[in-house]
């Protein structure tokens, strides 16, 4: 048997294929992978301990830096935790604005997604695309609230304004151009051999392993285990609206790649009756300016573009939190890369890693 060295390779932290500053630790016999170890924390910022103070609409600016791919599913997170805590009603418009917003942010995140991704692996006309689908959705945002990434816009009670006039017709442009354009994503990337061969069957894992490491959203669904909390525990509207969990039992980045882009084409679905139901009134209702919820905990979590996000406030009856912690799905999901790349080559880990999906912002925290 040929006896060879192992070479240790420095992934990142300034590298593409890491998708922001992580530093992968590789280890490396021949051609193959023994060991990755991910190094994490060049993009901390101390959110949390930052957040005890500030008050509680100090804090939403904040959440928009976490996953800053999907800022809308930050900020109402955070708004439905102290929300929850409060015990408020919220203004029927105000709750549709919020899922129109979340739902088209999710189609934003997952549109980034397949660019870059397909960008990871050779491929350069999809990133165009997807891209430029995305730069209507952010459009339509700046017009919303002023910003295209970082948005500040929920607010503990409702949404910080309505949507402008002719808003509304320009989102159901968009949802009808979309849904044609998903299918042409397929045409121009599903069939080819060359990606099928490169996805299929790589970073696989089954429903055991994944419910083992925590994994949530798409990289737990791709195992057939049917959970989406928008579905298992329903919070704001989201009870009024038929959309199904795209669900696979193959376990692959192939897998992976499937369920993205059919959870694109349910959220348009969402947003599509949201639109035909949403309701005219006020965006906001009646708090104080300053918010004091009582003493206490909660723990509220929704399902985020990446999975399972939560957040657990502790409050002693000031107008700060005591203690905010963050259930952020892109740090859980990466633990399982180590798994996965153990006799992969490099090239397949670059795969496994983008087919996990993570935002470093929301890694760190």
């Amino acid at each position: 048997m040929m006896r060879t060295e192992e070479l240790t390779l420095n992934v990142g932290p300034q590298h593409p294929s890491t998708h922001g500053v992580l530093r992968l630790v590789v280890t490396l016999d021949g051609e193959r992978i023994t060991h990755v170890e991910p190094v994490i924390g060049y993009l901390h910022r101390g959110t949390e301990k930052l957040a005890e103070g500030l008050n509680f609409t100090q804090i939403i600016p904040y959440t928009d830096r976490m996953d800053y791919l999907a800022a809308m599913l930050n900020n109402y997170c955070l708004v439905h935790a102290v929300e929850t805590l409060m015990g408020l009603e919220i203004p029927e418009r105000a709750e549709y604005l919020r899922v129109i917003t979340m739902e088209l942010n999710r189609v934003a995140s997952h549109l980034v997604w397949f660019g870059t991704y397909l960008l990871d692996i050779g491929a350069l006309s999809p990133f165009l695309f997807a891209f430029n689908e995305r730069e209507t959705i952010l459009n339509l945002f700046n017009e919303l609230c002023g910003a295209r990434m970082t948005y500040n816009y929920m607010r503990v009670g409702g949404v910080k304004w309505d949507a402008p006039e002719g808003w509304l017709k320009k989102v159901d442009e968009f949802v009808q151009r979309m849904k044609k354009k998903v299918d042409e994503f397929h045409t121009l990337v599903t069939g080819n051999e060359i990606f099928i061969n490169r996805m299929r069957g790589v970073g696989k894992y089954d429903a055991e392993t994944a419910l083992a490491f925590g994994l949530s959203g798409v990289n737990l669904r791709c195992t057939g285990v049917d959970y989406d909390i928008r579905k298992f525990k329903p919070y704001s509207i989201y009870d009024r609206f038929e959309f199904d969990v795209p669900l696979s039992q193959d376990g692959d980045c192939y897998a992976r790649y499937l369920l993205r882009l059919e959870e694109i084409r349910q959220s348009l679905r969402i947003v599509e009756q949201a639109l035909a139901q949403i309701p005219d009134g006020p965006v906001m209702a009646k708090v104080p300016k300053m918010l004091r919820p009582p003493k206490g905990e909660v723990f509220t979590s929704i399902e985020g573009a990446r999975g399972e996000l939560g957040v657990h406030i502790v409050s002693d009856g000031k107008d700060k939190p005591y203690r905010i912690k963050w259930r952020r799905p892109s740090f859980v999901n990466l633990q399982i890369l180590p798994k996965l790349a153990v006799g992969l080559s490099m090239s397949d880990m670059v795969a496994v890693l983008g087919a996990i999906d993570i935002v470093l912002g929301e890694v760190d925290g």
